[in-house]
């Protein structure tokens, strides 16, 4: 099985146990990090995420692993975790729930001599991205953008 396809088949599973726990599923990955293999799902709740909601969704996930269909696997590590007060910014509902908020996004190339900037998000459409940034507005190609997430100060 494609990781594409772990990733949709995770996502589908994982958003009715969500919904039954009262949370919300951010985002679910599968990655190769070296040898090593791992599955990771992010839980949000706007009172936030304790160490006991990340139990009960991958005690609840478990069984659904244990299927045929994901006996092809590599072995991997499973992982439920908060999505964080630093999140990663990927899916469109991402982008239209972080409108107004300060992000951080990071370039794959240096940009006027940065590697990346802060602003307000104040949209996204198709391959662009508009930031704000100290009153002005910024339009950037989403091609060039190699991470957006959510802006967290001490």
């Amino acid at each position: 099985m494609q990781a594409s396809e772990v990733v949709k088949r995770v996502r589908e599973k994982c958003a009715a146990l969500c919904e039954a726990e009262g949370l919300s599923l951010w985002d679910v990955t599968f990655e190769k990090e070296g040898r090593n293999h791992y599955l990771v799902v992010y839980i949000d709740r706007d009172d936030g995420v304790f160490v006991e909601d990340c139990e009960k969704i991958s005690r609840a996930l478990d069984p659904f692993l244990d299927g045929k269909e994901f006996d092809s696997l590599p072995p991997y590590t499973l992982t439920v975790s908060s999505a964080g007060l630093e999140r990663r910014i990927v899916r469109p509902e991402h982008f239209e729930w972080a409108v107004g908020k300060d992000v951080d996004l990071s370039f794959y190339k240096a940009r006027e001599g940065v590697m990346g900037i802060t602003g307000a998000l104040r949209g996204k459409d198709g391959k662009t991205i508009t930031i704000e940034q100290n009153g002005n507005i910024l339009e950037l190609d989403m091609a060039d953008i190699a991470m957006v997430k959510l802006h967290f100060e001490i």
